[in-house]
């Protein structure tokens, strides 16, 4: 990770760690950089965003910066960040910016930075912006005259990539009754079209975004009121997405939680059955459910573990050729399909697996027993110092060795926060909060803790 750019963009507080100022640099380096491989000069850049207040402004920030580099910008408005990776592609744009700071409350902001070949940006490219915004790198002419670049309305991309969805179901949604939490975010432009042209009755909550209400006690990261919805209206199954809507949870016709590793199980058995799991594998994280891997060693179905972000994931899928990969939190790629975490392909994948099998969502985990899990996050002072700590790790292998193969525990820093994070694995709730607070009270006594 570099200073200004995480696992997942540049993110931070709106005008506080992420300002216009930042953003105007950000367009000016990406005109000039992709420019250089035009003969004139021109970049042709595509631009997404969600509905936060800022995004706005950090949009026009980025155009004026990108037009005065010569960049010619097409403009998608509120739309999810998986559009913006399939426009890319379709349409072969030098790359593609999505304005949006995901699950994040309305206050924080980020930007994504999509290369033509649909996925995040090397981060070598990241590197260079990063210097460009420090003025390490020498400051880069304007464009002039008829090289000033334009803005031109690109409402159409969004439309096209919604067509390209539907293409994707293999049956029809009649008589199917789903629930959609669009967190007020990008999804509010995309979803309840799909599911209604496919066929669904649909009952839509959270899609009235006022520009501050994105994320906020809805969506993904706040699935109850999805769960609620489910249960009073007795609907077949329901999808909660977050902010830009490259993520998906669902919940069952029992108004159970379907998370990211269920969604990996149903799908990746559905494709191994049907011979369609390319190389038997499915690709998780660090952070996925022991009770997942026992599952999958029951089906015979191979997994690989990289470190937390799609991004990762991504990245070991194009090495290996591997055809489904996810995180716990809603991230699924499907790479016959795109390039990034896709919320609305992945409702539409998952309901591909209910129909072609013919059961309640419910159904498709009875063989999977998801072990109890508690995540909880320590402010440090520094994060590698915590981590190398030689009590804590004395602490953490403590815990490895108690709970031999019926859990695990898992130290790691967060790529966006100052924060380290515990999670532990075990057969109970008791035992997880015992063994996160045993290493927990060793960072604290360490005095890492802030």
């Amino acid at each position: 990770m570099g200073k200004y750019f995480g696992t997942d963009g540049f993110r931070g507080e709106a005008n506080v760690g992420l300002t216009v100022e930042h953003a105007y640099k950000v367009g000016r380096y990406l005109g000039y950089y992709y420019g250089k491989s035009h003969e004139d000069g021109k970049a042709s850049i595509v631009i997404g965003k969600d509905t936060r207040r800022s995004s706005y402004m950090f949009e026009y920030s980025l155009v004026a910066g990108l037009t005065a580099s010569g960049a010619d910008v097409y403009l998608m408005h509120v739309t999810p960040t998986p559009s913006v990776s399939y426009i890319v592609r379709l349409d072969e744009f030098d790359c593609g910016i999505m304005i949006s700071a995901s699950h994040n409350p309305y206050y924080d902001n980020g930007i994504k930075i999509i290369n033509g070949q649909g996925s995040k940006v090397e981060a070598s490219v990241e590197n260079e912006i990063e210097a460009y915004i420090d003025g390490e790198i020498p400051e880069i002419p304007f464009a002039k005259r008829e090289q000033i670049g334009r803005t031109v309305d690109y409402a159409m991309g969004r439309n096209r990539y919604i067509g390209y969805l539907m293409t994707l179901a293999t049956r029809s949604y009649k008589h199917k009754r789903i629930g959609l939490d669009c967190a007020n975010g990008a999804s509010s432009t995309v979803a309840k079209a799909v599911f209604e042209a496919l066929g669904a009755k649909t009952y839509v909550i959270n899609n009235e975004p006022d520009g501050i209400n994105i994320n906020e006690n809805c969506g993904s990261t706040h699935i109850e009121q999805l769960q609620q919805l489910v249960k009073d209206k007795n609907l077949d199954i329901g999808f909660a997405y977050d902010g830009d809507a490259d993520r998906c949870l669902a919940v069952d016709e029992k108004g159970e939680i379907i998370d990211g590793d269920k969604i990996l199980y149903a799908c990746g058995c559905y494709l191994s059955e049907r011979g369609e799991l390319n190389n038997n594998t499915v690709v998780t994280t660090v952070m996925s459910n022991l009770g997942l891997y026992k599952a999958f060693d029951r089906k015979n179905i191979s997994y690989e573990k990289t470190a937390v972000g799609d991004k990762y994931v991504f990245e070991n899928m194009m090495e290996n050729g591997h055809s489904l990969g996810g995180e716990q939190s809603g991230h699924i790629i499907f790479s016959k399909y795109a390039t990034t975490g896709d919320g609305v392909l992945t409702s539409i994948k998952l309901m591909e697996v209910i129909l072609e099998k013919k059961v309640a969502a419910s159904e498709l985990f009875r063989d999977l027993k998801i072990y109890p899990q508690l995540l909880e996050n320590v402010k440090v002072t520094s994060k590698p110092a915590a981590r190398e700590d030689e009590d804590v790790k004395a602490a953490v292998k403590k815990v490895e060795e108690a709970l031999g193969d019926e859990g695990r525990i898992l130290l790691r820093e967060s790529g966006t926060e100052p924060v380290i994070r515990v999670m532990v694995e075990a057969q109970t709730d008791e035992l997880c909060k015992k063994y996160v607070d045993e290493v927990i009270d060793v960072i604290k006594k360490k005095g890492h803790a802030v």
